[in-house]
């Protein structure tokens, strides 16, 4: 029975300090990988304009172009070469040869990629609009005249509060 006892206040106090760690952290945003046309892949007879639509690319966020190796290729263009799908002179050839290629979107800018060999006539090309990941939202406006009162609150009155609760839990469990 003892070792029951010690299990649940461990786990109790285990359980409020997952709790003040929560209330103390700030939302975290990750980057997002892309795999480009989703299920359809990097091919053609895909409206990559379209599957692009609605999306918001940030800065750190990947794309993962999936293609045939042997016929297909990824070349990023500027945006004269991505209109007339001119391949000749790519700012960058982010074929690897497997078919598999990852372009890490670390410049705010529209990209332009494109396949060469003819493929671009058939509508693979895409745009990708970067820009900076959007500030997080401003805390909720205070409802009275004292500036900084939730966080005083929170900072010092419930996460000390909290704690003292755990370890009080804890010594009734223990004596118990």
């Amino acid at each position: 029975m003892e070792g029951l006892r010690r299990s649940i206040g461990w786990s109790a106090a285990a359980f409020v300090l997952t709790c003040a760690v929560l209330v103390m952290m700030p939302a975290e945003v990750s980057a997002v990988r892309y795999i480009v046309g989703a299920n359809m892949g990097w091919n053609s007879n895909v409206n990559y304009t379209i599957w692009a639509q609605g999306k918001h690319f940030y800065l750190g966020d990947w794309l993962f172009f999936v293609y045939d190796r042997n016929q297909m290729n990824v070349l990023e263009v500027n945006k004269t070469d991505y209109e007339n799908c001119t391949s000749d002179h790519p700012i960058h050839n982010w074929t690897t040869g497997a078919g598999r290629d990852v372009v890490p979107l670390n410049v705010t800018k529209t990209y332009y990629f494109i396949s060469g060999k003819g493929f671009c006539y058939g509508g693979m090309k895409v745009a990708i609009h970067v820009e900076k990941l959007p500030p997080p939202p401003s805390s909720l406006p205070e409802r009275s005249g004292y500036p900084g009162l939730l966080s005083t609150f929170r900072g010092q009155i419930f996460l000390p509060t909290l704690f003292a609760i755990a370890a009080v839990w804890d010594s009734f469990l223990y004596l118990g």
